[in-house]
């Protein structure tokens, strides 16, 4: 019995040394997937109720959503946008979107400065293709053409 007892103490060891297997770490849902959703169909109002269900004040995405949603409601909150896209940068800096963003709401405010530091940051970030590179680009060729109007 002794010799069975000794058998099994060096697998015993060996099965406390190996540690259990971790389960498959399941895909979150997309927290901002239904404001994705209603700002693809331009319900801007819709987006804003959907993103204040997300506690998202902290998210660099959430914060550029957030402004580019009041940015394009009717009527636009230029203000609420800002806050939101100056967040958005503070929490992450390289953020395209929020760059794009920020610098065509800068046209709308005739802020063409500002609009072209923008674009130096996403020319230095961005590799080609650039999605938010070109869009801003082409908002700033639109502005300058337009005689600084928006």
């Amino acid at each position: 019995m002794a010799w069975l007892l000794a058998a099994q103490l060096p697998n015993a060891a060996n099965a406390a040394d190996t540690p259990e297997p971790v389960p498959a770490a399941r895909p979150k849902a997309d927290a901002l997937a239904p404001a994705r959703a209603q700002l693809a169909q331009q319900r801007y109002a819709a987006a804003v109720a959907e993103l204040r269900k997300v506690d998202g004040s902290n998210n660099a995405d959430w914060n550029n959503l957030m402004g580019y949603a009041l940015r394009k409601s009717t009527p636009p909150d230029l203000d609420g946008a800002q806050r939101h896209y100056d967040t958005a940068l503070r929490l992450n800096p390289q953020h395209q979107g929020a760059l794009e963003y920020s610098g065509e709401l800068a046209l709308m405010k005739g802020d063409l400065a500002t609009a072209e530091a923008r674009l130096a940051t996403l020319s230095r970030l961005c590799s080609s293709p650039c999605e938010a590179l070109d869009d801003l680009k082409q908002a700033i060729a639109k502005y300058k053409a337009a005689g600084g109007k928006r």
